[in-house]
């Protein structure tokens, strides 16, 4: 067996509301083995988007450790930090954050402007991802062009033109008609088959969480997995 791509180990968090001291997350632990496609599902305030930011390094633990591909996020400075998460995680948020002054194509080339690669291997790489996405065509729109489905579309170029180990997705459906959802799902679904991209994804969708190989269930900060086999 590899060595799992996500290593969780009694992860707590909590925060502060006032005087009163709120636990998130308890005692989580749990392994993502590489190209896996997880769900995490939870009613809202169960922990789930408050973990998948620790495991992005968002966000840091109260206690515990969490490895990805070996590095423990947890010890890595807010440097090294920042550094780590622009190499090694791909970003889709519920709604898009792209610049609205920016193309598509620019939307797309932002993450590669903090590594060593020249201007023609950044065309390179942002034309590929576009055409991963099926959106070559609409490269010089602007976010305020496009329509939900695609804006997501170019936030998943985004989130992949830097090869990330992982992919990271909050409610990545969540602001999308029925149609736009489940074209945003088959993409993520053949990113994970083709690519083997190991993708966590959070939501509270039965449907979404259906196209994942497996899902975990958080309940008031604990967690309850039920595998699902893989298609």
């Amino acid at each position: 067996m590899p060595p799992p791509i996500v290593s969780i180990e009694h992860v707590c968090k909590s925060y502060r509301r006032g005087s009163q001291i709120v636990p998130v997350l308890e005692d989580i632990t749990f392994d993502i083995p590489e190209g896996e496609f997880l769900a995490l599902m939870g009613p809202s305030g169960s922990g789930k988007s408050t973990l998948l930011n620790l495991i992005a390094g968002i966000d840091a633990v109260d206690a515990g450790t969490i490895r990805i591909g070996g590095v423990d996020i947890t010890q890595l400075a807010e440097t090294d930090l920042a550094q780590w998460r622009a190499l090694h995680v791909g970003f889709i948020f519920q709604f898009y954050n792209l610049i609205p002054v920016l193309t598509a194509f620019e939307n797309v080339e932002l993450p590669l402007l903090l590594t060593s690669l020249s201007k023609k291997e950044r065309q390179e790489h942002v034309s590929l991802a576009l055409e991963v996405v099926n959106l070559s065509d609409r490269m010089d729109h602007y976010p305020s062009q496009l329509s939900g489905g695609q804006q997501q579309r170019v936030a998943i170029a985004r989130a992949v033109v830097t090869d990330p180990s992982i992919l990271v997705a909050d409610e990545p459906t969540g602001d999308l008609d029925r149609k736009s959802a489940e074209d945003i799902l088959e993409l993520m679904e053949r990113l994970n088959r083709e690519s083997g991209k190991t993708i966590i994804l959070v939501t509270h969708d039965p449907r979404a969480a259906k196209r994942a190989r497996s899902v975990l269930h958080l309940e008031k900060g604990v967690l309850n997995a039920h595998h699902q086999a893989a298609h």
